[in-house]
């Protein structure tokens, strides 16, 4: 079991076509793109307020074979890959691909929990921390939510592995429980049972935006999909769930102005 919690310290989206999704995001969520200049890994790093969030690329042609879709994956900071990915395959975890290094940057695994979400585990090996924008900032991640074949032994699962505790539960009727977890002391996202209609366990991701129907608009113009009108959550917020062009889904959230 983790000693401390781990958090989320990366997010990325492999998709099929990264020069469309460039556009794409670069209009709707605002994201500035940095060239990391990685040798033999074509990739553009994700600026909210000149700071770092996450990534970009081309899904891996060995991904395709699979028949892997476009998707956002999130990475949570491990002290040991290694340990980790270890301690995730006897608790019935999948290892997709093995501990490896990214020279001068890191080293990750793919993983899935029991349930088939797909993460990834990481440890920077670069000295120092890299800027973070301030929460809430439009760009940044503002919450995490997994969509789990059985929500309850999912969060089982996440608190052994990385030590995350559970906050507030919100009854939903037929769809069970929306449990709140924290990594630390505020709550960072939530896990529940996905709806039949939900194919299979997935992590979505939700990007600040300064004005909620103003991006909506963005999506659609932009040639994306939006799966539902802007629902009302706490602090005067409104939410959107989304599916960009290549097919990658993503959420959105933000005020009305």
């Amino acid at each position: 079991m983790a000693t401390s919690p781990n958090q989320f310290v990366w997010y990325e989206l492999m998709t099929t076509d990264p020069e469309a999704a460039e556009a794409f995001y670069g209009s709707v969520v605002g994201w500035d793109y940095d060239d990391p200049n990685i040798p033999g890994r074509p990739y553009k790093v994700l600026l909210a307020d000149k700071a770092p969030i996450g990534g970009m690329m081309a899904l891996p042609e060995e991904a395709r074979a699979t028949g892997l879709q476009p998707i956002w994956v999130g990475y949570i900071g491990v002290d040991d890959v290694d340990a980790a990915a270890k301690r995730l395959t006897e608790a019935g975890g999948t290892v997709h691909r093995a501990p490896e290094d990214i020279p001068g940057i890191g080293r990750f695994a793919v993983v899935a929990d029991p349930q088939g979400a797909t993460m990834l585990l990481f440890r920077q090996t670069f000295e120092g921390e890299p800027p973070r924008p301030a929460p809430g900032t439009p760009g940044s991640v503002a919450w995490r939510e997994l969509f789990a074949g059985d929500g309850e032994k999912a969060f089982d699962f996440y608190a052994q592995q990385f030590g995350w505790t559970k906050d507030q539960a919100m009854p939903m009727g037929e769809l069970g429980v929306y449990q709140l977890f924290a990594a630390g002391a505020e709550p960072v996202g939530a896990m529940h049972t996905k709806p039949p209609e939900v194919p299979a366990p997935f992590w979505l991701f939700y990007f600040a935006v300064e004005n909620i129907d103003a991006a909506r608009e963005r999506v659609a113009a932009g040639g994306g999909e939006v799966l539902f009108d802007p629902r009302e959550v706490p602090n005067d917020m409104w939410v959107v769930h989304c599916r960009d062009p290549q097919g990658a889904v993503f959420a959105l959230v933000g005020p009305r102005i």
